[in-house]
């Protein structure tokens, strides 16, 4: 049986009442769905979450604060260490730019709409900047941290851990904490490209790889080597980028001259490969004939331009979104322990390899 949806003029003032008559469940199970509160049936999540989009209801922050104790705010950090203040303008451009930083915005978004939280952006590339974010946490400004850490060292996740405050991170961290994450299967992703240039009759593969002191690079080169071992092939040459385009160019550039006959590479993410695309063209090798290119992420990197790019998928949207819920639920149940979620990586076969 249907139910009626609140008119054009009824939506803009939507109650809790209405949500719980569209989706078919009581005002109090909308309640706590809407505050974050833990234990609610999955399905019932779902269903609620439709019907506070298809009645366009907002909570009413002041009041749910006055309930909760909560800013109905989380921040999204983007953090990493010694970036100077000079550099200040190339780091937001890097993390405005990078496909990979706009599929976790957009997976953090998806999850907190439907419930009327806010994602507050802030970058903390130095010192000053992380005492920035822990103040604005402690002051009671947002309930938590998404913390998206994009070099080893970097000190934010342990000084959140210090200070009590609710913090989830996207990627285990270098060195192990008792905080929640989520991760891709990174080593498991390197095999996958591993298993697919070899069954490419590959004879001289080689790789991009990330920056050796992110536990990402470092798990993609050994999946890809191990992998690789186990076929035939002792020896893998790598060189590393930095996860951007030029350092992908610059790195294929230097291992063409090293290892002419190179005929496969698998690059530890696609805007390095997308960079060693650009180079092989230049030296008139084809793709995917002289040369098989795989990258990972299947990002938007993946798709520009010719050939599309084979890649190793990580849903990061996903991924994202379920960084949120961990977050929302630690709010919930604050003495519940961390915990980790772990996706499985995919291979996407696309024109390049």
């Amino acid at each position: 049986m249907s139910r009626a949806l609140p008119s054009a003029a009824d939506r803009r003032t939507a109650t809790l009442e209405d949500v719980a008559r569209v989706a078919g469940v009581s005002r109090a199970t909308v309640s706590r769905v809407v505050n974050g509160v833990r234990n609610v049936d999955p399905d019932l999540q779902q269903t609620v979450r439709d019907a506070v989009a298809a009645t366009g209801y907002v909570p009413n922050g002041a009041a749910r604060s006055l309930v909760t104790r909560r800013a109905g705010a989380v921040a999204l950090v983007v953090s990493g260490t010694g970036a100077a203040v000079d550099d200040e303008e190339s780091t937001r451009s890097q993390v405005f730019t990078d496909p990979f930083f706009g599929r976790v915005v957009s997976g953090v978004f998806s999850a907190l709409r439907p419930l009327g939280v806010h994602p507050v952006l802030m970058l903390a590339d130095d010192t000053a900047a992380r005492e920035q974010v822990l103040g604005y946490l402690r002051q009671g400004n947002a309930d938590g941290a998404l913390v998206v850490s994009t070099h080893a060292e970097d000190p934010l996740p342990a000084l959140l851990l210090a200070a009590g405050l609710p913090t989830v991170l996207f990627g285990r961290p270098a060195e192990p904490l008792p905080l929640s994450c989520v991760d891709v299967a990174n080593r498991d992703g390197g095999r996958l490209a591993a298993e697919h240039l070899a069954g490419r009759g590959s004879r001289l593969p080689v790789t991009i790889a990330g920056p050796a002191e992110v536990p990402a690079g470092r798990d993609r080169l050994a999946g890809f080597r191990d992998e690789m071992a186990r076929r035939g092939h002792p020896y893998v040459p790598s060189a590393e980028g930095n996860f951007t385009q030029l350092g992908g160019e610059q790195a294929m550039i230097r291992l063409l001259a090293e290892h002419p006959d190179l005929d496969g590479v698998f690059a530890a993410n696609d805007l390095m490969a997308r960079g060693a695309l650009a180079v092989l063209a230049d030296q008139g090798r084809r793709v995917p004939e002289d040369v098989a290119v795989v990258g990972f992420d299947d990002s938007s990197a993946a798709t520009v331009g010719r050939p599309l790019l084979t890649t190793i998928r990580q849903p990061v949207e996903e991924m994202a979104a379920e960084m949120t819920r961990i977050l929302l639920s630690q709010l919930a149940e604050p003495t519940a322990r961390a915990t980790s979620v772990l996706f499985e990586p995919v291979l996407v076969l696309r024109g390049s390899a």
